[in-house]
């Protein structure tokens, strides 16, 4: 909640904003995209066989005032790493361009 207020604070500031949530339960972008959870990179990755198949408006969502949200996911708690989650959403996100603007 902290970083999500934080966020809606800075882009009424007229910063550009792109949050990329790091945790497998999903639930950084729940409220700047008033909704509940998003799909993450490596479920869609996983659904589209791999993440090479999916394009970037599958994993990014514009919420609040133009504040783009990406979610990286993980395997379950006490499962696997991760940190793999996150660097195959970063990697999928500046591939695509999703930095440029």
């Amino acid at each position: 909640t902290t970083s999500q207020n934080t966020l809606a604070a800075l882009v009424e500031m007229d910063q550009k904003i792109l949050i990329v949530g790091c945790d497998p339960k999903a639930d950084s972008t729940r409220l700047i995209l008033n909704t509940k959870l998003q799909d993450t990179v490596l479920h869609l990755a996983a659904k589209a066989g791999s993440v090479e198949d999916l394009e970037l408006e599958d994993v990014m969502k514009i919420g609040y005032k133009g504040i783009k949200c990406t979610e990286a996911g993980g395997p379950e708690p006490g499962v696997g790493c991760a940190g793999r989650g996150v660097i195959t959403a970063i990697n999928f996100l500046e591939e695509n361009g999703a930095y440029d603007d």
